[in-house]
């Protein structure tokens, strides 16, 4: 297997993309799309299966039922584990109850995890819910929010609408956060610091040593928020985590979910970590726990328990991945060097025009427009299915 830094060697060594791509300023390509499409309209299934940052007329989408292939939304094709879905289903028969008691042992569990208290945990129906529940409370009266281009947009898009403005901050060539430019992007109505590790869309993540230095200082100005939706499936896990810092009392969020390793995408639970005044502030505007069923919570306390079965999912993602990179290799077709569940790559050709030609072979898929190139983002799903990708790949572009 080869390693990430071999992965990271081939896409510098193979990519002329990556000097001609970063010469594009942010507010001219991402910035730009991302107010014609994310912001008039950011519920991504209205605009999607194509790209959240460009307006298009996407081909019709496949019935699910149908496809061979379902590689578009970053999804767990193992989960959610057994023994979650068994206490899921036993925990519908005491639906008539509301579920406070049992909530408040989830959270117990998560605190003694992450090493935090509970007052520093809130709960929601999964993290995107999180962020954009703190973006309302932090940009109801402006204020801008400083971000990578490109990054998830979810927090972005409600500060927007909420009247906020974004600062986008470019990766750097080896697409991480570029830490430096950030900091110096914050001025007097920096309301917050949003950063997404690993990121998404481009499955990049950010060194941990720099990571945590920048918070660690720069929380003491300006609070950061830290979303780790992927964390849990890189080389180094939960290792790599910035919730220490939240420990140690700094204003930092830290955002989990249960839609990825755990394979929960469809039960809808997450929580994120904070100092206690700032989680105090945003459940007066909105509590995070209200939108969580009890089924949900029995089924999220289970897979945790199940470390069996979430280091099966870790090893077999990470092998489609590799299939991946290889298949990618030998069709001397550059990637970033992804550590989740998902790789992007970049298309020589319309993205509609590839999504219509990898729907008729029933294999879904991802299209995003930046950095002004086209580019597929496939998540790993079985290895099955990864392969009927490769031959669709193999046929499409030879």
């Amino acid at each position: 297997m080869k390693s990430t830094l071999n992965s990271r060697r081939e896409w510098f060594k193979k990519s002329a993309l990556a000097v001609g791509a970063l010469a594009f300023t942010p507010k001219e390509v991402w910035s730009a799309a991302v107010d014609e499409a994310q912001f008039k309209n950011h519920k991504f299934l209205n605009n999607a299966y194509n790209s959240d940052f460009k307006e298009y007329t996407p081909p019709k989408f496949p019935d699910l039922s149908t496809v061979k292939a379902r590689l578009v939304w970053n999804e767990n094709p193992y989960g959610p584990s057994p023994k979650a879905a068994e206490a899921f289903q036993k925990a519908v028969f005491e639906g008539n109850h509301y579920s406070w008691s049992t909530l408040g042992k989830l959270v117990d569990k998560l605190a003694k995890k992450e090493g935090v208290s509970p007052e520093n945990i809130m709960m929601g129906p999964g993290s995107s819910d999180l962020l954009e529940k703190t973006a309302m409370v932090y940009f109801k009266n402006g204020g801008n929010v400083i971000s990578a281009d490109p990054s998830y947009m979810s927090l972005v898009a409600v500060a927007k609408a909420c009247g906020g403005a974004w600062k986008p901050v470019k990766l750097t060539k080896d697409y991480q956060h570029d830490l430096d430019a950030m900091e110096a992007a914050i001025d007097a109505n920096t309301k917050l610091i949003y950063i997404t590790n690993p990121n998404n869309p481009t499955a990049t993540i950010t060194d941990t040593k720099k990571l945590y230095d920048f918070c660690d200082r720069v929380s003491d100005n300006v609070p950061i928020f830290i979303d780790e939706a992927y964390m849990d499936l890189t080389d180094n896990g939960l290792a790599d985590s910035m919730a220490p810092l939240v420990a140690k009392g700094k204003n930092v969020f830290v955002a989990r979910t249960f839609s990825k390793i755990h394979g929960m995408a469809g039960i809808r639970v997450g929580y994120m970590l904070g100092n206690k005044d700032a989680l105090k502030a945003i459940n007066e505007v909105t509590r995070g726990g209200m939108g969580i069923t009890g089924p949900s919570i029995a089924a999220a306390s289970a897979s945790l328990d199940d470390e069996t079965f979430l280091e099966s999912c870790k090893t077999k993602i990470a092998e489609a991945r590799q299939f991946t990179f290889d298949l990618l290799d030998k069709k001397n077709i550059p990637y970033m060097p992804s550590q989740t569940n998902f790789v992007l790559f970049p298309i020589a050709m319309d993205g509609n025009e590839f999504l219509e030609k990898i729907y008729d072979k029933k294999i879904v898929v991802r299209v995003f427009k930046f950095w002004d190139q086209t580019w597929c983002r496939v998540s790993m799903g079985t290895m099955k299915e990864m392969k009927y990708f490769a031959d669709a790949l193999n046929e499409i572009i030879a």
